[in-house]
């Protein structure tokens, strides 16, 4: 593929991408080793994570959503990058991602008001 078509796959990639996760995939390929981004998974508690990821860098109250939100600094070759895990109500992890946990209620209220609370992927 030319240099030309891979940047233009790319956009497309990216601009398919955002009705999900509003998330650089490159973010992912550069820290996928860190624990927190390799070791965390949906159900885990919140101590489980902090034994992972240690301390969060703050934590919020969720909105949107019933739960709460950590949010995580993670750093590689002097790049720091955001990184939060949301939890529900009952403490469990429902989703990680590269965004700050404000970005996260912010999508997540998008999505809800664009879909009118119902629907799927």
């Amino acid at each position: 593929m030319s240099k030309h078509g891979l940047v233009i796959a790319c956009a497309v990639a990216t601009l398919a991408g955002c009705a999900g996760k509003m998330e650089n995939p490159t973010d992912y390929y550069t820290y996928r080793d860190e624990p927190l981004v390799k070791q965390v998974e949906e159900g885990m508690t919140v101590q489980e994570v902090k034994t992972i990821g240690g301390p969060p860098s703050s934590s919020t109250r969720r909105k949107v959503k019933s739960g709460t939100c950590n949010n995580y600094i993670l750093t590689k070759d002097g790049h720091k990058q955001a990184y939060h895990v949301s939890f529900d109500s009952s403490g469990r992890v429902e989703e990680t991602g590269f965004m700050t946990c404000e970005q996260r209620e912010t999508a997540d209220r998008e999505k809800a008001e664009g879909s009118g609370g119902g629907g799927g992927y």
